[in-house]
């Protein structure tokens, strides 16, 4: 491999605008892919064969006007006092003309929403007093029958004793006989009478009985309303045709635009985040700034300004191409807003940090004395050998990420695995051209008369003496420096221990957005629950009637109305075929809250109501938690993987056990520090302000995964170009304590240079407005310095140090069938050698 990167480093600096204009074609097709393919992307994150996906799955067979998307318009008065008729007027004309925009199903105009639940309140009230009425006068019938009755006994005594002494008298008993008749008539016309005051007070019981049942459904409904007590804010609920995941961007666009076109005077219109959260900006000016100060980083280290600009230019086309080329196949894979992020954040970073590896060997090389071409070669051979070998195990561990079985992280992964691999592919091509270009001026003025000086000197024969002599470090510091780093990082871990992970709500958006106004409005007008309501689906016996389904449905809405933390439990729609309830349930809190994350599993838990009526739970809160579990069930498969496959490549390049154990512990340490800084960030607040965290909530569901894989890779890079040069002090001879301290020397300036600019790359991402970009920014800029300078620079020296000889150690079976990977190239440089 180092001999083939020599080859293509020598061709590429002698045939340097071949290779340059090579790759400005390759952007060019890059970006007419991208013209011609990209088809937006999706803002919202799925996980198949979820709860909720099998209940949205049923919904969508069943009950398809409730499988769709759904999202609110928000009214608010500006000053707080009720809406005036005109202002409810063009709001309701405003709902009206919604239902002819793309793929929106049904529009629900709140002032007529609010009227039927008002006459729906004042029926039942009518009803109550016409049943009372109703049962009064058959109260009245009843006591005139008992009376009749009486009245009819008395006289059935009476010519029961006439009768008795007409017989008794032997008189004939024909005219008796007539009055008996009589008698018998008025007490059938009686039973009868009794029978109709029956069958009207059993009618009347029916009809209380139905009534009440109604008067139950509107009281557990009571809390799920459209227009607030106080008359100032309103709810337009807008649901679509299509599922959230499906749903376009301009679909949403049109919805904002429509109730946005005709602004109605003294009242504030906002959306909610189904509707109003588009793509997040990718870059913005907290990037701009990173990139800036990983300029100066690079100016300070490489001296010279032409030799700064090469990574940059680089890593930016790098970037361009990869970011290009990934969103060019947007429209035949869905992808998620985050999924080319991953691949700018990480393109700039390793694109800069890969290249300043080779362009620091080559003016090392050069400050030797070498010639430029032959020199170019080298570098590329031998650091480009090392970058090779870093890149591969960060793409190996992006790749990674497809063995979630989780869609949108694999192609999240993919994406970064290409950006990253544009990226090697260039340091190892792109720069040794601009390099083979610049000649002797990437050094300075100051480094070319060293340069000279160093040349004249071993010339004349004079022997080089190192400024200052290198010393291996004392087993007591080393001991010290070992104890209080790894305390230091489990201390910083300690957080991580209460994490909580979670999708972004409306409550996390940046303050000034239009789907955090809404959510707190809506919070402070209808309660927090109403910003993230469940969606229950109640499976009915076959054969119900449509009075069964009515006592159904109210058991299910007691049930449900009984759970802790349900403020309101409302039936929306049952199917034709009388099979499948829907209910909406209103939490006492927001979706991204304990407790209503504890309700959701409590529900599902819950045993069939009534023994054969199966409940199922979906929603946004519901949908949260399913890709939540799947990402925190699937976390440390990933992490055996990546950690496992990673062991042997380091085992096959430092020849050794202990080195590649003592690299992963440590970055174990860094990964859960990381957690445990983020934690403390995002979900105590602390620092909240600072950063711009305005509401503490779950941490990004899928951030800790994506920590593993990216910071694993570029920790395995800093790893590498410090112990490779401890491994080669070593074979040359050198003592193996005083190796530790020689190879720490020779990499510490470039991997202080490449961790800072990491950070400064990442740290730009801070500052966006979006909550998940700005955790992944944060989480992976303090990830980077966790793990460069806690790990590599204190920890993984010190450790080094105390086990001596023995780091080295590997067993001869081992190493027999280990093959040579000769990562820091010596040698191609013992058959090439730096010519002065």
């Amino acid at each position: 491999m180092a001999e083939l990167l020599h080859r293509l480093g020598t061709f590429a600096a002698r045939r340097a605008w071949t290779v340059i204009v090579a790759w400005l074609v390759i952007l060019g097709i890059a970006g007419a892919g991208f013209a011609v393919g990209f088809k937006g992307l999706s803002s919202s994150f799925d996980i198949p064969g979820t709860a909720s996906g099998d209940v949205i799955a049923q919904l969508q067979e069943d009950l398809p006007d409730f499988s769709g998307a759904s999202g609110q318009v928000v009214f608010h008065t500006t000053d707080g006092s009720p809406f005036t008729d005109a202002q409810r007027a063009e709001i309701t004309s405003l709902a009206e003309s919604a239902t002819d925009l793309p793929d929106v199903a049904d529009v629900i105009d709140p002032f007529a929403a609010a009227q039927q639940l008002a006459d729906q309140a004042a029926q039942v009230t009518d009803g109550q007093a016409q049943i009372d009425a109703a049962r009064e006068q058959a109260e009245n019938g009843q006591a005139q029958l008992d009376a009749g009755r009486a009245q009819l006994e008395a006289g059935q005594a009476q010519l029961d004793a006439a009768k008795a002494q007409a017989e008794a008298a032997g008189f004939p008993t024909t005219e008796i006989d007539a009055q008996q008749a009589q008698l018998d008539a008025q007490r059938a016309q009686l039973d009868a009478q009794q029978q109709q005051l029956t069958d009207g007070l059993a009618t009347i019981d029916e009809n209380e009985a139905e009534l009440q049942r109604g008067a139950d459904l509107l009281s557990l409904a009571d809390g799920i309303g459209v227009l607030s007590d106080d008359g100032a804010t309103a709810l337009v609920n807008v649901s679509f045709t299509e599922p959230r995941l499906e749903l376009s961007q301009e679909s949403k666009d049109a919805v904002v635009e429509h109730f946005e076109s005709a602004p109605v005077d003294g009242v504030e219109v906002a959306f909610s985040t189904d509707i109003s959260q588009g793509v997040p900006e990718i870059l913005g000016v907290g990037e701009v700034v990173g990139v800036a100060i990983a300029a100066i980083v690079l100016v300070v280290v490489l001296g010279s300004l032409l030799a700064a600009a090469f990574p940059l230019i680089t890593a930016i086309v790098g970037v361009g191409i990869g970011a290009m080329a990934t969103l060019s196949f947007s429209g035949v894979v869905q992808m998620a807003s985050v999924t080319p992020i991953l691949g700018v954040m990480l393109g700039l970073a390793v694109g800069i940090d890969y290249s300043l590896f080779i362009l620091y060997r080559h003016r090392k090389q050069l400050l030797q004395g070498a010639e430029v071409r032959e020199s170019v070669g080298l570098a590329n051979g031998t650091a480009g050998n090392a970058v090779v070998f870093a890149g591969t195990t960060v793409i190996v561990a992006l790749l990674a990420l497809n063995i979630t079985g989780i869609p949108f992280l694999g192609l999240m992964g993919t994406a970064g695995a290409i950006s990253v691999a544009v990226a090697v592919l260039i340091a190892v091509s792109l720069t040794p051209a601009l390099l083979g270009l610049a000649g002797t001026r990437v050094l300075g003025r100051r480094a070319r008369a060293r340069a000279e000086a160093a040349a004249a000197a071993s010339a004349s024969g004079q022997p080089e003496t190192p400024r200052t002599r290198v010393r291996p470090m004392s087993t007591l510091r080393a001991v010290v420096t070992a104890v209080v780093a790894v305390v230091a990082l489990l201390v910083v871990a300690i957080p991580a221990l209460s994490m909580r992970l979670g999708l972004p709500d409306g409550g996390s958006e940046a303050e000034d957005s239009t789907a955090y106004r809404a959510y707190t409005l809506t919070q402070d007008a209808f309660g927090e629950g109403v910003n993230g309501p469940l969606l229950v689906v109640a499976t009915f016996p076959d054969g119900l009637d449509d009075d069964q389904v009515l006592d159904a449905q109210l058991n299910v809405a007691r049930t449900l109305a009984d759970q802790d933390a349900v403020v309101a439990v409302a039936p929306v729609a049952v199917s034709d075929d009388n099979r499948i309830g829907a209910f909406q349930v209103v939490p006492a809190e927001g979706p991204n809250s304990v407790s209503t994350e504890t309700l959701v599993r409590d529900l599902r838990q819950l045993p069939p109501v009534d023994g054969d009526i199966a409940l199922g739970v979906a929603g946004q809160a519901a949908i949260n938690i399913d890709i939540s579990e799947g990402l925190a069930d699937v976390l440390p498969v990933y992490l055996v993987v990546v950690v496992g496959l990673s062991f042997l490549i380091m085992i096959m390049v430092f020849r050794s056990i202990l080195v590649p154990l003592i690299a992963t512990a440590g970055f174990v340490l860094s990964l859960f520090a990381t957690y445990g800084a983020v934690t403390a960030v995002f979900q105590w607040g602390w620092f909240a302000d600072l950063l711009g965290v305005h509401n503490p909530g779950p941490i990004l569901s899928f951030l800790p995964v994506i920590l593993v894989g990216i910071l694993f890779g570029l920790a395995m890079d800093y790893q590498l170009f410090l112990a490779t040069g401890m491994r080669e002090a070593y074979m040359h001879g050198a003592p193996a304590r005083l190796a530790v301290a020689q190879g720490f020397r020779a990499g510490r300036t470039v991997v202080i240079a490449a961790a800072l600019i990491m950070i400064a790359v990442f740290g730009g991402f801070i500052t966006s407005e979006s909550v998940i970009i700005k955790s992944m920014g944060l989480g992976l800029s303090l990830g980077v310095l966790f793990d460069a300078f806690i790990v590599r620079m204190l920890l993984m020296p010190a450790i080094m140090h105390l086990l001596g000889r023995s780091a080295w150690w590997l067993p001869r079976w081992l190493d027999r069938i280990t093959p040579n990977v000769d990562v820091e190239g010596s040698a191609l440089e013992r058959r090439h050698p730096v010519h002065h």
